[in-house]
């Protein structure tokens, strides 16, 4: 199985304010399994830390109120350059994320508050019929065994 996994869950330090989200169950999981790395917002060139951004209305602003829509679809474009989409089984994405999140994302409005939707790689890949999971639904997946 190949599967594309947020950089920010296997330990890499890129998260808008420059943490990690390690997820040890997910790291073991894909020891039996071919793994691919990918964070959309460095591949764009954005740096780490950066400011937080938040998707509305299909459009990506950041905190500051600048629209880096292009530099986040730019992302999504390189992260998928060098992979066969066809060969892809499933994908486990960073919860949230205006670039990853699966089930909620932020509202736009920087006050905290989750509405569902996705972010833009997770509509990307969706749109492509690969299958998505929030890293959040995760271990439920896992001890109920709908990944195999």
């Amino acid at each position: 199985m190949k599967v594309i996994v947020s950089s920010c869950i296997l330990g890499k330090y890129c998260r808008y304010n420059g943490s990690n989200a390690i997820n040890p169950s997910v790291i073991e999981w894909l020891k039996d399994h071919e793994a691919v790395s990918l964070c959309p917002e460095v591949l764009a060139g954005l740096g780490t830390p950066r400011p937080s951004a938040e998707l509305n209305n299909g459009r990506v602003k950041e905190v500051t109120g600048d629209d880096v829509t292009e530099l986040y679809q730019k992302g999504v474009q390189l992260a998928m350059s060098d992979i066969n989409e066809s060969e892809i089984d499933l994908a486990i994405l960073q919860s949230r994320s205006p670039t990853c999140g699966v089930n909620q994302i932020y509202n736009g409005n920087f006050d905290g508050q989750l509405i569902e939707g996705q972010g833009i790689f997770a509509q990307y890949l969706i749109s492509k019929g690969i299958r998505v999971i929030d890293v959040a639904d995760f271990d439920r997946m896992i001890l109920k065994h709908h990944l195999e």
